[in-house]
């Protein structure tokens, strides 16, 4: 017997012996958890119709508004809006420079316009010239600081509690979760595996080109303020065959932004999942989609309804949001 087929009867001694144990503990009984229940139980029984083979497991996630809050603006923007803040006396022509203006005024409805591109120039003009290493610090050093301007708690504590329970059940599984954000990958990857159980070799992002360099007889990466790919819309399909080389099965998004991911997940052969998170809940977070300029969820809502993929009613399919909650 092989060691793939020793993997996977494994898994499925694990999924029987886990039988009596209510999967989702935080997500209602609704359509979206039987929807998901399902699917994982098709895909995981060998001599199914459905059955996926383990290397072909792959679960990808966008990560703002998906696994933790986007509004009042995204974390990284928050990072960026300090980061501006407190170099901006060295620079007194951002006073009147979009994004840059607007990060130093704390208006968040214009930086939330602005979308990755306002994100990258301020990435590339506050951490530009310094070593990958200097940034990363900089990036651990801001979070146990930060707090979210809503919730006043740190925003690792803020990932919601229901999509941990969905990359755990995922990864038990057998599936290899991935993120696949429109922010910084080098924001992300410091801190997405004690957050979501996800290695930072799992992330993949938007990013700015480094380059190699002698420093003291040492090798370092500097970054330049050049982009390198923006990983939003077309270019997150784009980005997981370029990372993973492999077409998802499971996909999980909450914006136009994750369309075509969504779209190109669900257009492949066999069995696929494609998943919308909906904002419904104003009172535990917020309640937006059509016309929100932060994570504006129109005509992926459409093409769910079209194409028949779950979409989460927060409010009501979510028994809590947060780990906080009682």
């Amino acid at each position: 017997m092989c060691w793939l087929l020793l993997l996977q009867c494994a898994f499925a001694v694990r999924a029987m012996e886990g039988a009596g144990t209510e999967p989702l503990p935080s997500w209602n009984e609704g359509p979206s958890k039987r929807a998901i229940v399902d699917f994982v139980a098709r895909a995981t029984s060998p001599g199914g119709k459905d059955f996926v083979p383990l290397p072909e497991r792959i679960a990808v996630f966008d990560n703002d508004g998906t696994l933790w809050p986007e509004k009042p603006i995204p974390a990284q923007f928050a990072f960026l809006l300090d980061r501006v803040k407190a170099i901006a006396p060295r620079f007194p022509g951002w006073k009147v420079r979009q994004p840059f203006k607007a990060a130093i005024e704390g208006d968040f409805d214009s930086l939330g316009a602005s979308g990755a591109e306002g994100l990258l120039q301020l990435v590339m003009a506050t951490s530009s010239g310094m070593t990958s290493g200097h940034f990363e610090k900089l990036v651990a050093d801001w979070l146990p600081k930060a707090r979210h301007p809503r919730f006043r708690r740190p925003y690792t504590e803020l990932a919601y509690r229901p999509m941990i329970e969905l990359l755990a059940y995922l990864r038990g599984n057998g599936f290899k979760t991935w993120i696949v954000s429109d922010g910084g990958v080098d924001f992300l990857r410091p801190w997405t595996e004690k957050v979501y159980g996800i290695p930072p070799e799992q992330v993949i992002g938007s990013s700015i080109k480094t380059k190699l360099e002698m420093a003291e007889g040492q090798p370092i990466l500097v970054r330049l303020p050049e982009v390198e790919f923006i990983n939003n819309h077309a270019t997150k399909p784009v980005g997981i065959h370029s990372h993973i080389g492999r077409r998802p099965v499971f996909a999980v998004g909450n914006s136009d932004g994750d369309l075509q991911m969504l779209q190109w997940t669900a257009a492949g052969p066999g069995p696929r999942f494609a998943l919308v998170i909906h904002h419904t809940d104003a009172k535990r977070e917020w309640a937006y989609d059509h016309d929100s300029k932060v994570g504006r969820l129109d005509r992926a809502l459409t093409e769910a309804k079209k194409r028949g993929w779950p979409v989460v009613d927060m409010r009501s399919e979510w028994k809590r949001v947060f780990t906080f909650e009682n």
